[in-house]
């Protein structure tokens, strides 16, 4: 559990990439969580600077750029205005968005790089590494793509398989190709700088394994601890790039440093520009103090894709250099799913921010909403539009918006919009207050676990309490018979609403807002939350406001389509604009050997997803063949199936088994498999020319 008792906090969320726009993938996964837990914190008074920034360095940048034929710093340009400018209008709360290329942020990532060099942190080493001869150039991770080794799935990058997972080496994939010029690289000699990582597991397993098994969530302590079992490998810190910072060596000309170095330093650089900004300390907030006691709290908001960096590098490169607070807590939620399929910006399959903020005037807190109740705090979630309509509807306009309009048009009606005390509060009232003390205690232990979704449900209880006490009361009724017991219900809902605001300004900053001003009062810090007299006797209340509408079936009908015109538009450009390969001769042709074969027996690879260990009779022989399919076929309905098999394709082991060829299979859009086979029984061990 995070200590909510310290003074100064460090918050970050992950620094996004600034070569396309926001989409609300990213909100749930680092940003809606961050700004919550920021905006508690500064209501309890704390001191706290929360820190973000486009990352604007590595292969992801200069890929786009190539893309659109322009340079990289165009790119970062447009892509780091419209993110900021989307997060300023969606409501983030950062005390500032930087960039990390700015000077400041360079410097700063030269002297962690000279600071670790000079300590001789680093391991020099000469490796091969893939280079595109035809754009001389050596090939960073993501200029590399090739089918992946694991599930075999094709377009895996040299760092990653989008697909399955896997933490990847260029290396490691089979038949990897160029991004650039689409040809099979070469593997050339270069020098690089090494962080030993291997040298740090003992002191990580000790700080995370036994220091965090409490603290961190099961997902971040489980994947931390499955790549701690694996064991660490030395990890290089720079690469031949042409974009990026520096390596401030003079044998390094034309090398960048790791955007994963220079990344999370980018919070650092960040909180510097603040400080001097603000006319701060940055020391106070990054730094170890003199007293262990003073030391800033550190808590990176991110999503699971980036866990091993925050939890192992980065943690590993803050203590090499010694003078630097470790993180307290690293909160990483996972994946958002969208109307039944993963988030992809390639397919633009997305609800991205900005048209969600001009289809939805002034509706990000139903977003926020919509968002919190479902964070993929523990595991993957899903976003539809038909449950987004019914959670605004049936929660926030029929609960809380409900309750707050009725209490505020009946005190108008019958009082004129004064709060007055009638009969003395009976022991349904004193109930009610009693209960509704519980919820700011109740909230708070949820935000000291980043149960977020936990702690939305407790606050959207109290608006259920007050809901159920108008209801049970009816002053609409009672009104005509006994005005004095009217003033005292409209007194205590009029207090719940009053608590409404307090407790609903870190989940729903702009309708807390809005409560404060129809209730004509100053905003209230944490403290004062649970209180039965927040809103004084004769005190003039403001004029009722909706606080939501309701979301049409048009409204969620225009967003499916834009969906569904999406996935055809992008299965239209997948088939039109898919390149050839380059050209072959007819011998090379000739030296491929596809048969005819058919799958005698069918099982699942054990402890693999997408896998089935096939014997096919190709008319030669009888063999075993390891086909990444399992996703589409299960292994009794392809029995006696006829295939096509490259035979002469070099075996390789695959999960502990000999795959000694390879069938042929075809891939539509949207990364459906289906087999290349003939229309009619034909001979085992046919040849197909």
């Amino acid at each position: 559990m995070s200590n909510l008792s310290k003074k100064r906090y460090t918050i970050t969320s992950a620094l996004p990439y600034a070569n396309g726009p926001l989409h609300i993938g990213h909100l749930a996964g680092a940003y809606i969580p961050g700004d919550i837990f920021v905006r508690f914190l500064r209501l309890n008074n704390k001191d706290v600077v929360y820190v973000c920034g486009s990352d604007e360095h590595g292969a992801a940048i200069t890929i786009k750029a190539k893309k659109e034929g322009v340079t990289p710093r165009e790119i970062i340009d447009k892509y780091n205005q419209q993110i900021k400018e989307s997060f300023a209008d969606f409501g983030i709360s950062f005390d500032i968005y930087h960039r990390t290329s700015e000077p400041i942020h360079h410097e700063l990532s030269q002297e962690f790089f000279l600071n670790l060099y000079e300590k001789g942190e680093f391991i020099e080493k000469f490796s091969e590494q893939y280079y595109d001869e035809e754009f001389h150039q050596f090939l960073a991770d993501r200029y590399i793509t090739g089918t992946c080794p694991h599930c075999q799935s094709e377009g895996a990058y040299g760092d990653q398989c989008e697909k399955c997972g896997t933490s990847l080496s260029p290396t490691d994939l089979i038949n990897p190709k160029s991004t650039l010029s689409g040809k099979t690289p070469i593997l050339k000699e270069t020098k690089h700088w090494y962080l030993p990582l291997d040298k740090y597991q003992p002191w990580l397993e000790k700080w995370l394994i036994e220091g965090k098994k409490d603290v961190l969530k099961s997902n971040v302590f489980g994947q931390c601890q499955s790549w701690l079992k694996s064991g660490l490998q030395p990890r290089s810190m720079t690469r031949d790039l042409d974009w990026g910072v520096d390596v401030p060596l003079d044998e390094a000309a034309g090398k960048k440093l790791y955007v994963w170095l220079d990344a999370p330093i980018g919070y650092i650089s960040a909180t510097k520009q603040w400080a001097i900004d603000q006319g701060k300390n940055w020391e106070d907030y990054w730094k170890k103090q003199a007293n262990p006691e003073d030391d800033a709290t550190l808590i990176h908001f991110i999503g699971k894709d980036n866990i091993v960096f925050h939890c192992i590098i980065f943690p590993a490169i803050l203590h090499a250099h010694g003078e630097y607070i470790l993180p307290d807590n690293v909160p990483a939620n996972e994946f958002l799913n969208l109307e039944g399929d993963k988030l992809s910006t390639s397919r633009n399959h997305a609800v991205w921010l900005h048209e969600y903020l001009d289809e939805f005037p002034g509706k990000q807190d139903e977003l926020r909403y919509v968002l919190t109740s479902i964070l993929p705090e523990t595991s993957d979630s899903e976003f539809t539009w038909k449950d987004f309509q019914a959670r605004v509807n049936n929660e926030l306009v029929a609960i809380l918006g409900n309750f707050v309009n009725r209490v505020m048009v009946l005190s108008h009606k019958y009082f004129e919009g004064k709060l007055l005390k009638g009969t003395d509060y009976n022991e349904t009232d004193l109930a009610v207050f009693d209960e509704l003390a519980k919820y700011p205690g109740m909230i708070e232990q949820s935000m000291s676990q980043y149960r977020f979704r936990e702690a939305l449900t407790h606050f959207m209880n109290a608006a259920r309490l007050g809901n159920k006490y108008l209801a049970d009361e009816e002053p609409w009724k009672v009104i005509k018979t006994d005005e004095e017991r009217v003033k005292t219900v409209l007194n205590v809902a009029t207090q719940i609403v009053a608590n409404l605001a307090i407790l609903g300004q870190p989940f729903l900053p702009k309708t807390a807002s809005k409560l404060f001003e129809m209730l004509q009062l100053a905003p209230q810090k944490w403290d004062r939350a649970g209180v039965s007299n927040l809103v004084e006797e004769l005190h003039q209340l403001g004029e009722a406001q909706l606080l939501f509408e309701k979301i049409t079936d048009e409204q969620v009908d225009f967003q499916l389509e834009k969906l569904a015109t999406a996935k055809v538009n992008n299965a239209k450009a997948a088939v039109s604009v898919t390149p050839a390969k380059a050209n072959i001769n007819f011998d090379d042709f000739m030296k491929l050997d596809i048969r005819v074969g058919t799958i005698l027996e069918a099982e699942k690879v054990a402890k693999t997803k997408k896998l089935l260990k096939l014997k096919i009779d190709t008319g030669i022989d009888q063999r075993t063949v390891v086909s990444g399919i399992a996703e589409f076929f299960s292994a009794e309905d392809i029995i006696g199936k006829q295939v096509s098999i490259l035979v002469n394709l070099e075996p390789r082991e695959i999960k502990g088994i000999q795959s000694q060829g390879m069938i042929l299979m075809a891939e539509d859009a949207d990364g459906r498999l289906d087999f290349v086979n003939p229309q009619a029984a034909i001979t085992n061990g046919s040849v197909v020319r």
